[in-house]
């Protein structure tokens, strides 16, 4: 079964201090509360002003609000989320918060070194649905992660097996409000579809499905985890940046994830299986010193560059 708010903070061990990404909303609102209480004093909030719609100045009040209240010290950071070419509007938002969130720690609070985000069991039920629904591989059937490491920080999400709905229960039992993005009612976006429409008629028809199906994602990510090893195996045996020729010696399933691997871990990026094909393609077209290689990828490019492969933001 889901977990309360209270049982999933008992398990949760950060580094103290520590940041909370606080957008206002109730799962990040209920966060940084219930953190509060528990380690006073050791608490930092970081609210992303994304400017994306008229409702973010507003945003940013409640959590100037709240932080005070609670004396917690809350940094700031205002980005352009604004999409570039080829890539997805949410793909653009969220690589611009997590640039903004690292930015503000390390610059506000440089001993600081772990960050708790506020996505809960019913995002993750979202994500599965969505990776289903684009054939994605174990990456995607995987979720999102518990812990992981990016730009010099330790992310984690302790709401993972907490559903949405009992911490806006929460909230409410303590008397708290939040802030409500009016783009959450916009059912043009396919996660809005699956929380209004999807989820309802799953829990009328399977009542446990948050757990069997968040179960069911930790099994595919130990899988993902077992792969991610005899990729990383494979990934120092042809080197940062890739040597061209080494991955050309790989079986061909090898050398996709230790691709897949480097721009991950290395570029912040993930090729969709199109452009892994391509890629893996152009690879094996380069027989010839002088043989060009190029695809866009993300926000940048994968380029040839001499032996080894480069990706060039744009």
């Amino acid at each position: 079964m889901p977990r309360s708010p209270d049982e999933a903070l008992a398990d949760f061990c950060p580094g103290l201090p520590f940041a909370v990404a606080l957008s206002g909303g109730a799962d990040s609102t209920a966060l940084l509360i219930a953190c509060a209480e528990r380690w006073p004093g050791q608490v930092r909030a970081v609210h992303v002003h994304h400017g994306l719609q008229d409702a973010a100045d507003g945003f940013e009040a409640f959590c100037v609000d709240l932080c005070r209240r609670l004396s917690v010290p809350l940094a700031v950071r205002r980005v352009d989320a604004r999409a570039a070419a080829g890539q997805s509007p949410e793909d653009a938002a969220r690589q611009a918060r997590y640039r903004a969130i690292a930015d503000a720690v390390r610059s506000e609070w440089p001993d600081l070194a772990d960050v708790a985000l506020a996505q809960h069991a019913d995002d993750q039920i979202e994500t599965l649905l969505i990776a289903l629904s684009r054939g994605s591989g174990l990456p995607g059937l995987a979720g999102m992660p518990a812990q992981w490491e990016r730009l010099g920080l330790r992310w984690h999400r302790p709401w993972l097996q907490v559903a949405g709905a009992d911490l806006r229960d929460w909230l409410r039992a303590r008397s708290e409000t939040w802030v409500e993005d009016p783009t959450n009612l916009d059912q043009g976006f396919t996660r809005n579809r699956i929380r209004a429409r999807v989820l309802p008629a799953l829990e009328d028809a399977l009542p446990g499905f948050r757990d069997t199906f968040v179960r069911s994602m930790r099994h595919v990510a130990e899988a993902q985890a077992l792969l991610d090893a005899l990729a990383q195996q494979d990934l120092d045996e042809v080197g940062v940046p890739p040597s061209i020729t080494a991955l050309q010696r790989l079986p061909a399933a090898r050398q996709a994830m230790v691709l897949r691997l480097w721009l991950r871990r290395e570029h912040a990026t993930t090729p969709t299986s199109a452009q892994l094909r391509e890629l893996q393609a152009q690879l094996a077209d380069c027989t010839t010193r002088g043989h060009r290689l190029s695809l866009r990828v993300g926000a940048g490019r994968v380029e040839r560059n001499g032996a080894v492969l480069r990706y060039a933001a744009l």
